[in-house]
């Protein structure tokens, strides 16, 4: 049997993010420039093949869910054969990969059909705004109709659990947080607020700005009635039940709260760069691997190797902090 991807720290990695091109249809404020990005040559990234040759390696060692990153991934024309593909990838448990996705939504309406029919478990889409002004604001692109018609076609899916993940923002949404919940509730979503994190592209990041996992608490606390729900295992969201549930809010504190502990995660960007955690310094040529004909046992060890040198924690609190130099859009969500 073959043995599992865990860390010196005893952590089993289960999760693979693969991010499917570093390109995206928005220019969010707190991601990207608003012009001069230098897109990853289309040579560099990983064929459609690759990526499921990657995918296949991970499963036989462990993985059993496959999320699909960007950049924006429904802005690669094979989306839906990807996702086809991974779908029926067989895990070494002798079930087949699960696979989701995160995207911002824009172009969700006319594919989630054929998404679903492919194999997509779920999917979570970005939605930092419910003012259509604001959010051509912040992201720099009139397109705040076309997210709502993805929410809307995701959540006429069946597919669940849908979720919509919401950046905080001081002094941008921060006047927004019961309404958005109460607008994923009316969507039969689960809204998840993420801190800020130091990936922006222009490293203007600033904890000061942040808004905390414990002031989105404080804040949904004055219209709703939330109790923190047991068992979060590897999920990087604190779950709340909302007024008793059955719904919920999660708070993602990746920054103030880090859930580094309990991560089963590791990524691959767009370029084959194989990431142990998203804000590493350092990563595997995994593209250089397969395009230099190494073995599926070579892509393993290298994998091996990645996992074993992991460190304990994203170090967001240390002196010698370093941001990553590449932004969110580069390495994957």
């Amino acid at each position: 049997m073959t043995q599992p991807l865990v860390d010196r720290y005893g952590r089993v990695h289960r999760d693979l993010r693969i991010s499917l091109t570093d390109k995206c249809n928005l220019r969010c404020t707190y991601c990207m420039p608003a012009d001069g990005v230098p897109w990853i040559a289309k040579q560099n990234l990983l064929t459609t093949d690759e990526i499921e040759r990657v995918a296949v390696v991970f499963a036989h060692l462990g993985v059993e869910e496959v999320r699909l990153t960007g950049g924006e991934p429904l802005l690669r024309p094979d989306v839906v054969d990807v996702v086809r593909r991974l779908a029926n990838v067989p895990t070494s448990d002798g079930t087949l990969l699960r696979v989701s996705m995160t995207t911002n939504g824009i172009r969700l309406a006319g594919v989630m059909s054929d998404l679903a029919d492919a194999g997509l478990e779920r999917v979570n889409i970005s939605l930092d705004t419910l003012r259509p002004a604001r959010f051509r604001e912040l992201t720099r692109r009139d397109r705040f109709d076309d997210v709502i018609m993805g929410i809307r076609a995701a959540q006429e899916s069946g597919l669940r659990p849908l979720k919509v993940n919401t950046v905080a923002m001081h002094g941008v949404n921060d006047d927004e947080f019961v309404d958005l919940l109460r607008f994923a509730i009316d969507h039969d979503a689960e809204l998840r607020f993420i801190e800020q994190m130091p990936l922006d592209a222009g490293h203007t990041w600033s904890r000061a700005k942040m808004v905390s996992g414990a002031e989105i608490v404080d804040r949904l606390s004055e219209s709703f009635d939330l109790t923190e729900l047991p068992g979060r295992g590897a999920d990087p969201a604190a779950l709340y039940s909302v007024d008793g549930g059955p719904r919920t809010v999660g708070v993602i504190a990746s920054v103030t709260a880090p859930f580094c502990g309990a991560c089963d995660r590791v990524r691959i960007t767009a370029d084959g760069q194989l990431r142990n955690c998203l804000f590493a310094r350092d990563e595997s040529d995994v593209l250089g691997l397969l395009r230099s004909g190494g073995s599926d046992a070579d892509l393993a060890a290298m994998i091996r190797r990645s996992i074993a040198g992991k460190a304990s924690g994203h170090g967001i609190s240390d002196v010698d902090f370093l941001q990553p130099d590449r932004p969110m859009s580069a390495i994957g969500g």
